[in-house]
């Protein structure tokens, strides 16, 4: 069986802990399960992992706190564990930097999945493709999976990379956020589909600079990527 990367497990719930593990490391993965908000940021700089999964409610640092710290470290891919029904849990998970997020109680198969997925659209794109859109003030590099604004680096998340990048790719195509989370996330996609909308108003936030608003919205439809009209 292939190696497919390394999963940091947090919860302090060891039910949980083992059945990650055992289900993670069926399909390929090293699982490394941490039961405690302050051993999470040790474990990170030691175990180097290839995406985080993290309950929000913690004894120590909680999970929004931990998202919130990591983003400054790396942008690594981290799907939040959120308590069934808490939408301001999600929502709050998003804007703190989360990829995604699955509600508790949760099918391991269906987190085995997300965790496939969000790794890999956070690969390495073939250079042969198109991996490198360039409009007034913004360059989007698909092979290192850069973002530059005005000609400096913008952190964004893998996940806002996936969908700043696939609006790009084709201009002025307005997109339903059934369109978008079939895209980008990659899956049968069941959450909120406001996941969306967190995601495009954290990157309007890290485009504001720029003269001209790229991503915007068609009322009652979704979103598009309107560059500058050429001449205009």
């Amino acid at each position: 069986m292939p190696y497919l990367g390394k999963v940091l497990v947090v919860d302090d719930d060891q039910n949980v802990l083992e059945l990650v593990k055992l289900y993670g490391e069926r399909e390929g993965f090293e699982v490394i399960g941490v039961n405690h908000g302050d051993l999470v940021l040790p474990a990170f700089d030691r175990e180097n992992p290839d995406v985080v999964i993290m309950d929000i409610m913690l004894p120590g640092k909680d999970g929004l706190t931990l998202c919130r710290n990591l983003r400054t470290v790396r942008m690594i891919p981290i799907i939040m564990l959120t308590a069934k029904g808490e939408e301001a849990d999600r929502v709050l998970g998003l804007e703190m930097g989360a990829d995604d997020y699955v509600s508790k109680p949760f099918s391991p198969r269906e987190l085995v999945a997300r965790i496939k997925a969000v790794l890999r659209r956070t690969q390495t794109v073939d250079p042969v493709t198109c991996w490198k859109l360039k409009y007034p003030g913004l360059e989007i590099q698909a092979d290192t999976r850069r973002v530059l604004v005005d000609g400096a680096e913008t952190e964004v998340t893998p996940r806002e990379f996936d969908l700043l990048y696939h609006l790009a790719q084709n201009p002025r195509r307005v997109f339903t956020r059934e369109e978008l989370l079939a895209a980008v996330w990659g899956y049968d996609y069941f959450g909120d589909q406001r996941t969306v909308d967190v995601h495009i108003r954290r990157l309007r936030t890290k485009l504001t600079s720029l003269p001209q608003e790229y991503l915007t919205t068609v009322w009652g439809v979704g979103y598009q990527f309107t560059p500058p009209v050429k001449g205009g």
